[in-house]
């Protein structure tokens, strides 16, 4: 018994009829798939592998996957066809939004794009690529010869399949490959007549220009009443206005833009075939002659006719004759229709607001500010594949914390054998400008060792300098001091300067200057550090900002210095302010004495070694003496972030 049941199995193996192998192998003997013949000694896998069944590798794992380009290395048959008359391509192609690495490597193998089920459905790969929606897929099929127009036993297309799944990219890249979006099937009905049922759009506005929107299917339906049906008010709507144009459109003609279907094709095309146009006509120039231009096309069969390419040529010499213009003929400003152009697809903007009679109400001066976050092509990840510069790493002190501290430290590295009983930690990444919030030194004295730049943008366009000044640290302010840019500026031009004097900070002011920090700098709203510092109540701020040469003239798009004083009611900065413009000389009057020197930038000393206790405890000495004695200097935490915890 066993040995009948090792040959039988072998001739399934033989037929590839994968159901019957299933069905032995659950059933049958025990391990009966690790048996082999008695005469020869050989196994279903080495006839499954001598035949080049390749069905026996579809599974979406690295193992299945190595085994595959095994095969294929070794010339497999890519074109394998089960007993049922299923292809294996085409079999792949079923699960393409999961399988399209194997989809493109077994196409790279030398599978036949035009794959059918014969037996069966006589759906194509091309049609399972585009109903599974892979636009990858489907664009190697289609370079690769695949027809898009062939039908199934039910006269469905691709373009009906791309429909049901409402794949809009899908479904113009078959457009750019000339497919018939016009095609009726058993059912009577359209590719739009399913894009209908299915809730987009674009692929409802798109088909409509393409095809007939008026015709009905067997149960007498219009594509915009399928619509209706289901709900899908924006389908019906981008219906409803085919319906009305079709029939009224204008005639093309040389002095008009276009919208025939061989001129919507062609746009397609060149829509999916850009690179290789651009690449075609060179990056020199975006002008090119005619003559280059007729070549390109015809090396790169686009799908026009001699007088239809005549027709496109006129339409772009419109003021520079002999020449075509490369990106209007890209984008098809210059010969399709508005409403047929890309950019009718994207979502419209919604209008301003109407003022009285006189029309439209002019709207406010809106400065050009970025976004509130860096975009992620200005955040790429280091050449190691770590994260973004700003993420670094945390310091992690490497000795035994209950042999060694700061005022016991190793009297030798060799005495020092932690490393040999501790385990090493993991690397973990935090935003550098949290360890400049908690004065983490060692952290980032290890992140700029490492090459991380110091005046690195977090994703709040932030540099460590400018947190330090605005969380009023002083050490830490004064440790990057040593390399940082003074003057570097944030997404709405604020430096430094503006960041301590806003958080009325007069030390950190003191140091940047001292630095070199611009004191007349002007932020994306024209405000200065001085306008700032009066907006924080601080007289103190305001006053050394004054001696060091702000000037109290200076004005913002709607107010000076002395406006501002009076909008924040602080009689004293009011005071302040007030008797430096009367100080100052009037326009028409000269200033005694020669040009003001500005300070120039100290290099401040870089730090080395964690402080030791006694260093700690005179630096709480020296805080102390810049507040009351009410402050808790156990917990310490600057006034504005004790008020908000209480």
């Amino acid at each position: 018994l066993q040995v009948c049941q090792i040959y039988r199995l072998l001739q399934w193996v033989h037929k590839g009829n994968k159901v019957q192998i299933e069905k032995m192998v659950n059933l049958g003997v025990e391990n009966l798939i690790n048996l082999t013949e008695p005469q020869d000694g050989i196994g279903v896998l080495h006839v499954a592998v001598s035949a080049n069944v390749l069905f026996y590798c579809m599974y979406p794992t690295k193992r299945h996957t190595y085994c595959l380009q095994l095969a294929l290395k070794y010339q497999a048959d890519a074109n394998n066809v089960s007993a049922k008359g299923t292809h294996v391509f085409q079999l792949i192609c079923e699960k393409a939004q999961e399988w399209a690495h194997i989809c493109l490597m077994m196409l790279d193998a030398g599978a036949d794009p035009n794959t059918t089920n014969q037996q069966e459905t006589g759906v194509t790969a091309l049609m399972e690529a585009a109903k599974a929606g892979s636009l990858q897929l489907v664009k190697a099929i289609l370079r690769k010869g695949g027809n898009p127009n062939a039908l199934d036993r039910k006269r469905f297309t691709a373009v009906h399949y791309a429909a049901m799944g409402g794949f809009f990219e899908v479904i113009r890249v078959l457009s750019a490959y000339s497919a018939d979006m016009g095609v009726i099937n058993l059912e009577e009905c359209t590719a739009l007549h399913y894009a209908a049922a299915g809730d987009n759009a674009n692929c409802c506005k798109f088909l409509a220009q393409r095809c007939n929107p008026k015709l009905r299917n067997k149960e007498g339906l219009l594509p915009r009443q399928i619509a209706n049906g289901a709900g899908h008010k924006a389908g019906a709507k981008e219906l409803r206005k085919a319906e009305n144009k079709q029939g009224k459109g204008k005639k093309s003609s040389e002095d008009t833009l276009m919208s025939d279907l061989w001129a919507l094709t062609l746009y397609d095309w060149s829509y999916v075939f850009e690179a290789e146009l651009r690449k075609a006509f060179g990056n020199e120039s975006d002008t090119v002659t005619t003559e280059m231009f007729i070549a390109v096309l015809e090396k790169l069969k686009a799908p026009v006719e001699q007088d239809q390419l005549n027709t496109i040529i006129s339409a772009h010499a419109k003021g520079k004759e002999g020449y075509v213009n490369i990106d209007d003929f890209i984008k098809g400003v210059k010969y399709i229709q508005k409403p047929f152009l890309l950019s009718s697809y994207m979502p419209k903007k919604k209008r301003g607001e109407k003022g009285g009679k006189g029309g439209k109400k002019k709207g406010k001066f809106v400065p050009p500010v970025p976004i509130c976050t860096l975009p992620p092509q200005f955040m790429p990840r280091r050449p190691d594949g770590g994260p973004p510069h700003f993420m670094i790493e945390t310091y992690h002190n490497g000795s035994d914390l209950l042999r060694f501290d700061p005022d016991h430290p190793p009297v030798h590295p060799i005495v020092n054998d932690s490393g040999w009983y501790l385990e090493k930690p993991q690397k973990v990444y935090v935003n550098i400008n949290s360890c400049v919030e908690s004065g983490d030194l060692e952290s980032l004295d290890l992140a700029l060792s490492q090459g991380v730049p110091v005046d690195v943008h977090d994703q709040y366009y932030k540099t460590p300098l400018m947190v330090a000044c605005s969380s009023g640290n002083y050490e830490v302010a004064q440790y990057l001091l040593g390399q940082a840019d003074v003057n570097v500026c944030d997404q709405f031009l604020w430096t430094p300067l503006h960041h301590a004097a806003y958080a009325g900070h007069v030390e950190l002011i003191e140091l940047l200057v001292k630095a070199g920090a611009t004191v007349n700098a002007q932020a994306l709203g024209g405000a200065t550090p001085l306008m700032r510092a009066i907006q924080s109540s601080r007289p103190s701020c305001v006053d050394f900002l004054i001696k060091a040469g702000a000037s109290v003239n200076a004005e913002n798009k709607k107010q000076n210095c002395l406006d501002i004083a009076r909008a924040f009611a602080d009689s004293r900065i009011i005071e302040l302010v007030k008797d430096e413009m009367d100080f100052l000389p009037k326009p028409n009057e000269t200033a005694e004495g020669g040009k003001a020197q500005e300070a120039k930038p100290t290099t401040e000393e870089v730090w080395e070694n964690p402080p030791t206790t006694s260093q700690l405890m005179s630096k709480i000495e020296r805080r102390k003496e810049l507040f009351s004695l009410e402050v808790d200097f156990d917990d310490f935490m600057m006034p504005f972030s004790q008020n908000i915890q209480r």
